[in-house]
């Protein structure tokens, strides 16, 4: 799920509307529905954490958009996978902060990332003495 799919569906469980959260946040009406549309992220991390309190959710929540990728990482390599796979995510995400790539690009450039760091994990055991494997 997207974070903008997150953000409405956590401010129309918290009974907010788009402006009444705007507001609360220091941001505009229009700025929320971009967030909400898909169409424009927030620019500064903080903004993330301010939502995030104001709908009394994880910001974690908002800033994953793959959910999926952390907890396959975590399966496979434990709590270190999953603090990595998440570092990776953040780590990209800032890439995109200036907001010139496309939806399409954005999520095949993550697909790819995911993808390389998986593999990487996997050649990496080959060299890993078998004592400290699993």
């Amino acid at each position: 799920m997207k974070f903008g799919e997150k953000l409405k569906q956590a401010r129309l469980i918290a009974h907010m509307t788009q402006e009444a959260l705007g507001e609360a946040a220091g941001l505009s009406k229009r700025t929320i529905i971009n967030y909400e549309t898909c169409k424009r992220y927030p620019k500064d991390r903080q903004i993330y954490g301010v939502l995030a309190e104001i709908l009394r959710i994880e910001t974690n929540y908002l800033l994953t958009e793959d959910e999926e990728f952390i907890t396959d990482a975590a399966s496979k390599y434990g709590l270190r996978g999953e603090n990595e796979a998440k570092e990776l995510l953040s780590r990209s995400a800032a890439l995109f902060a200036g907001g010139e790539l496309d939806d399409d690009d954005k999520l095949n450039f993550l697909t790819e990332i995911q993808q390389l760091y998986l593999d990487s994990k996997e050649r990496a055991k080959k060299f890993t003495a078998k004592k400290y494997r699993d």
